[in-house]
């Protein structure tokens, strides 16, 4: 069976009650045939569950059905994407290890490198993500023990070449961490271009109706067991009620992602070609300069268009307030078409000179792209950006 049959078709076994849905467990324990049994689950001898800080059968679907899209062994989800990106790095690294990372990051993981893994002797080194193989081994150390890197990154869409850090893997033995939010298992799959963990906030594309919140890391069993040992310690644990709305989400992620980057697509041709925009960056027009890249590693470009205006944060407020259509969030992976100013908003806390490295400027603005008629989300953007630019005009006369 292919992929898209398998994430509708895989699910908890059915109860006495023949249900065609998966119910939902919404228990905090569980009870035990046993005594016999209870002491086989806790010693691991014997596979259940025992508590829902530990597994939950809502939450081993979900989970099984990432780890079958993204061709993982094993996996742990958790209640929010930073939670698993912060489980990613905490369970697996040490005072005295050195993590490498791609300098274009979500702001919280940012801070999670350069303030919190810190505190613990945890130094980093950051690398442009345009750099070259030669650039990025420079950054490499004899305690290097990790890469993370997102890639498309946010909000820059910029790409990483993983068959490059593969190769530099198998030289330096570190671990290969993927942020895979922005293209989600169905554009792309990290692991099997060699990486060894695939990190998602699960409260973007995997729900992709802007419900609820959750995280997932998808791996090798050898990796995954210390994290699964951390989160359960630790309680970073997924809701059942989450799980089983990701899980249901996941049916419809191809579907979905499919119109997502048609619709991204248009648009971002679409507004490449207005006079009143500087700039649009977007992985599958031929102008990005990752273009081949991106043709190599994706399968299609994603749902985020970034694009820039003359004008700064007035020109900004006014395109905003031009809208028709789009929502104004933070948020991304919507069916609805979100706009937010990363300079700030997501990326606020960054100093002045992190954001001009990301390229980050007061007139960028995000898109993420939904799954409104793309003409309809055209038309609205062209007059808005027309109709932001008299404004500011105006303004200034």
């Amino acid at each position: 069976m292919k992929k898209q049959t398998k994430a509708i078709r895989i699910q908890t076994k059915k109860s006495q009650y023949r249900e065609h849905s998966t119910p939902l467990f919404l228990t905090s324990s569980f009870t035990f045939e046993s005594a016999e049994q209870g002491k086989a689950l806790f010693e691991e001898s014997e596979e259940g569950n025992i508590y829902s800080r530990f597994s939950n059968p809502n939450v081993t679907e979900f989970v099984d059905k990432v780890c079958m899209l993204e061709n993982a062994e094993a996996g742990i989800a958790t209640a929010t994407g930073m939670a698993a990106v912060f489980a990613s790095m905490a369970a697996l690294l040490q005072s005295g290890d050195h993590i490498v990372a791609c300098r274009a990051l979500f702001g919280s993981a940012h801070q999670i490198i350069s303030q919190i893994l810190t505190k613990w002797g945890i130094t980093y080194t950051y690398v442009d993500a345009s750099a070259s193989e030669a650039e990025w081994e420079a950054a490499m150390q004899p305690n290097t023990k990790m890469v993370y890197l997102e890639t498309p990154s946010n909000p820059g869409l910029e790409l990483v070449d993983l068959e490059m850090l593969v190769r530099l893997k198998e030289k330096y033995g570190f671990i290969l961490n993927v942020d895979n939010c922005f293209a989600t298992p169905i554009l792309q799959t990290p692991l099997d271009l060699g990486a060894d963990l695939s990190v998602h906030s699960a409260t973007k594309y995997m729900d992709g109706q802007g419900r609820v919140l959750g995280g997932v890391v998808v791996g090798s069993e050898e990796l995954i067991a210390p994290i699964r040992f951390f989160a359960r310690h630790t309680g970073p644990s997924m809701s059942p009620f989450n799980a089983w709305t990701l899980s249901k989400s996941l049916e419809t992620l191809e579907l979905r992602m499919d119109r997502h980057c048609e619709n991204a697509l248009k648009l971002a041709q679409a507004l490449e070609e207005h006079p009143d925009v500087q700039h649009v960056k977007y992985p599958f027009l031929p102008s990005h300069p990752q273009f081949e890249l991106a043709q190599r590693q994706m399968s299609a470009g994603g749902a985020i268009v970034t694009f820039e205006v003359e004008g700064g944060f007035e020109r900004v407020k006014a395109l905003f307030e031009s809208l028709k259509i789009a929502s104004l969030s933070s948020n991304l992976g919507d069916t609805r078409t979100i706009v937010t100013n990363p300079f700030t908003t997501t990326h606020s806390k960054l100093k002045p000179d992190e954001k001009l490295a990301l390229g980050i400027t007061e007139g960028l603005i995000r898109v993420s792209v939904g799954l409104e008629d793309a003409d309809d989300l055209v038309a609205d953007f062209e007059q808005a950006v027309s109709k932001s630019a008299e404004v500011v005009q105006s303004t200034a006369q």
